[in-house]
């Protein structure tokens, strides 16, 4: 009688311990197989595509899409998780285009209504509104202005640290590189090996992006907008393959580990030239809208007085919807309460601003009036 091989038991028992889970069907086989015999008393039938990977056609070695990784149909309800929505989800409008139009209305309601208030102690609804018109209009094209330069200033400031990030990556050693990466992940609960393999991956696709190339002027964008010639094609794939490859060269620079220090460590994203057009208009355009509220009752009265109190209620009321609205689409608070806040909050501002210009020029000597 032979000797029981230990090696070939060991072997077997390290083996059994990464099998994977069995499956049903291999239950319903097993029980096929046994006869009579209980499902319990068959031997162990294994599946090898029972892993926690398999795909939907049975294949282990493709990983199942993560679009489809919802155990829907596992728990008792039978709608997805990403369609849940909770007591109080709202669709809230880009922060970026809020700040523009919060700046905007909130000078703009402000500032004119200030104006229009002292101006009104002199008696002269001709001069209020004439003054405001030539406030409004100055006023306006200032902000936009403005609002152009201070976007265009974060972008010549990404840009530069974009530059200068670029430039440290590639002539920094790996080492550097995963304990920056680790300390952007570290804080978030992702292991270091996680972290290695992260910077890793980053540094692979960091090495196969192109050259950097200077970023085309306004004026030469515009210029070759203009003398584009309007080509169609009889083909709409054609059109969407063309679409598609400009958009992933525009994805090229939001790859790699220089984006991901900017995005994730510095919290930096590039300003595009149509957010530059975007924010100068839409604060100009919120400003003069904003001001044209408290001007408007000096054209349809005669004595300045009566367009003053008409004004201030006008402008209270509008002051009042505003800073609900702003908190509401800007989720800063939750509640009546939360809204209540904000809509007396910006009627407290404004209300100050008027009142402290009203009393500013009361309080100047009739001589110099």
């Amino acid at each position: 009688m032979a000797a029981p091989n230990p090696s070939s038991n060991s072997s077997t028992s390290k083996a059994a311990v990464s099998l994977p889970p069995r499956t049903k069907a291999a239950n319903a086989s097993a029980s096929a197989n046994s006869g009579s015999a209980a499902p319990t008393s068959a031997a162990p039938v294994w599946s090898l595509q029972a892993g926690p990977e398999t795909s939907l056609n049975g294949n282990a070695n493709a990983e199942v899409p993560l679009a489809s990784k919802c155990d829907q149909h596992n728990r008792e309800r039978t709608i997805c998780c990403r369609e849940l929505k909770g007591d109080d989800e709202r669709s809230l409008v880009d922060p970026d285009v809020v700040r523009d139009i919060i700046i905007g209305l909130a000078d703009g309601l402000t500032v004119p209504f200030g104006l229009c208030a002292g101006l009104s102690s002199l008696g002269s609804s001709r001069l209020v509104y004439i003054a405001g018109i030539a406030e409004l209009v100055s006023g306006s094209l200032s902000m936009g202005v403005g609002g152009y330069l201070s976007a265009q200033a974060e972008r010549d400031h990404y840009r530069y640290l974009k530059k200068n990030t670029r430039d440290r990556v590639k002539r920094s050693c790996a080492g550097e590189m995963e304990r920056e990466v680790s300390a952007i992940l570290s804080p978030l609960g992702i292991d270091d090996s996680i972290s290695r393999r992260v910077a890793g991956s980053l540094l692979k696709v960091e090495a196969t992006l192109p050259a950097p190339q200077a970023p085309p002027s306004i004026m030469s964008q515009c210029l070759k907008a203009i003398a584009r010639k309007p080509r169609f094609s009889s083909s709409r794939d054609e059109e969407r393959q063309a679409l598609l490859a400009q958009s992933n060269d525009k994805d090229e620079d939001e790859k790699g580990l220089t984006a991901f220090l900017l995005k994730f460590g510095e919290g930096l994203e590039e300003t595009t030239d149509l957010r530059l057009v975007m924010s100068a208009l839409t604060i100009g355009f919120s400003y003069f809208l904003g001001g044209l509220i408290p001007l408007l009752p000096y054209f349809f009265v005669e004595t300045a007085q009566q367009g003053l109190v008409i004004s201030v209620i006008i402008t209270g009321i509008v002051l009042i919807l505003f800073g609900g609205f702003k908190t509401y689409y800007t989720g800063a608070a939750i509640g009546a309460s939360g809204y209540a806040w904000g809509a007396l909050s910006t009627l407290a501002v404004g209300g100050a601003a008027a009142a402290a210009s009203f009393a500013i020029v009361k309080a100047l000597p009739e001589e110099n009036r």
